[in-house]
């Protein structure tokens, strides 16, 4: 597909290769813009859990022309069923295809889908560097002077921070913002072998701590539960993992209790709490703006962070090339993507909020079908 090329820049610096970073890299390089990436893992690494695509998030990998890789090294489906916890069908999710063409829903592996971005942004010979952040930024009206952790030093166009909930680049150049909030859950995660003749992605309601499971390629899953979160003084060993999760699946039924009848200590499991963000506007401060994680941070309960990662790449790259000045693609991006991004996140909490009051399963159905219906807009 031929990209309209950006002429309000000519070099930009994304920080933070993670999927929001490497979208907007990949972007911005196929309309001509000389880009730098950086990342602080000198690794380049991604934890080993899986990831829910839904069709609005492959619609965007769509226009990164990565669908099809995607599709082969992962699991398509056309449908997500709803059950309560003890394995009682309640209905099958109405996830109408949104293009001709495009899969319904499907998941795959994160390192997979990482490992796939990565291919791309060496097929753009994008320079990468690893091990290092930003940590000081001088903007003029015409650039930015950027000095990295190794006490190297650059001038770029435009300066873009997807860096995670955490984002440095966040807490440098936008003192209006403010970390994520906690929501008061957390989030469990287990890759493990698929279930015989499972062909869908599958929700288990009705239980305190609600689970689902979303198949990742023929012959692997991740499951994911969320259970009201608990500070505690340190973090649980492994053996604490496997223990916790096993005794909080005790009740479930159909597949959700085929895994935890079949889990084994060598199966990757993971918890971390959750925190969740729509951070106030502007998004943007001269030629430094943020996407992604840094700046609309979201629960899982839609399965669409990455989904609005990828997305706001992909605007963010539009409207550059759209407008005149980097200040009205700015501007422009922001305008876009804000309210999208708010309906994201509020519904995402709204469905948390739920789960945490023990409301009907028909309530979550309700408001999950709602928020995935908006999702299928054009973005």
């Amino acid at each position: 597909m031929e990209r309209e090329n950006i002429s309000s820049i000519a070099s930009a610096l994304v920080v933070g290769g993670g999927i929001g970073g490497m979208a907007t890299a990949i972007s911005l390089a196929e309309r001509g813009v000389a880009v730098d990436l950086v990342d602080l893992d000198p690794e380049w690494r991604v934890y080993g859990a899986g990831i829910t695509i839904t069709g609005p998030t492959l619609r965007a990998y769509r226009r990164l022309g990565l669908l099809e890789p995607i599709k082969q090294a992962g699991a398509i489906t056309n449908k997500t069923r709803l059950f309560r916890f003890d394995g009682t069908h309640i209905k099958d999710l109405d996830e109408p295809v949104i293009e001709e063409g495009l899969p319904a829903t499907g998941g795959i592996m994160r390192p997979v889908l990482h490992k796939i971005m990565q291919q791309r942004v060496r097929e753009l010979a994008i320079p990468v560097r690893l091990g290092l952040t930003v940590t000081a930024l001088e903007s003029d009206a015409h650039g930015v002077d950027v000095t990295f952790s190794d006490a190297t030093s650059g001038r770029y166009e435009l300066v873009v921070g997807a860096d995670s909930v955490a984002s440095g680049l966040r807490a440098l150049a936008f003192p209006h913002m403010a970390p994520p909030v906690p929501t008061g859950q957390g989030c469990w995660r287990i890759s493990i072998r698929k279930p015989p003749g499972m062909d869908a992605g599958e929700f288990f309601l009705g239980n305190a701590n609600p689970c689902g499971i979303t198949p990742c390629s023929p012959d692997s899953v991740y499951m994911w539960m969320l259970t009201e979160h608990v500070e505690r003084e340190s973090f649980m060993t492994d053996e604490e993992l496997y223990t916790t999760l096993k005794g909080l699946l005790v009740d479930f039924g159909g597949n959700a209790g085929w895994i935890r009848d079949t889990m084994t200590r060598e199966d990757w499991i993971n918890y971390r709490p959750l925190a969740a963000a729509l951070q106030p506007r502007p998004w943007y401060q001269g030629r430094v703006v943020l996407l992604g994680d840094a700046v609309h941070a979201t629960t899982p309960h839609l399965a669409s962070g990455a989904g609005m990662a990828v997305e706001s790449g992909i605007v963010l790259a539009e409207e550059l090339a759209r407008t005149n000045t980097v200040g009205e693609g700015l501007q422009a991006y922001e305008d876009r993507r804000f309210e999208r991004c708010r309906d994201v996140i509020e519904s995402s909490i709204a469905i948390g909020n739920l789960q945490l009051q023990h409301r009907p399963p028909e309530e979550h159905a309700r408001l999950l079908e709602g928020a995935l219906e908006r999702l299928n807009a054009p973005f």
